[in-house]
């Protein structure tokens, strides 16, 4: 039978928070849309 108890390494809250995640996937995907639009600016 399997284990139904909650997993201890999904409670502990990472080393960032959901903000700075948010505005780390943010930024990432604005440099590769600006690179699509410009390829000569690498």
């Amino acid at each position: 039978m399997s284990d139904k108890s909650p997993r201890q390494h999904m409670s502990k809250t990472s080393a960032k928070s959901i903000k700075e995640k948010r505005a780390d996937k943010r930024a990432k995907v604005e440099r590769t849309f600006h690179d699509h639009l410009d390829p000569k600016r690498k």
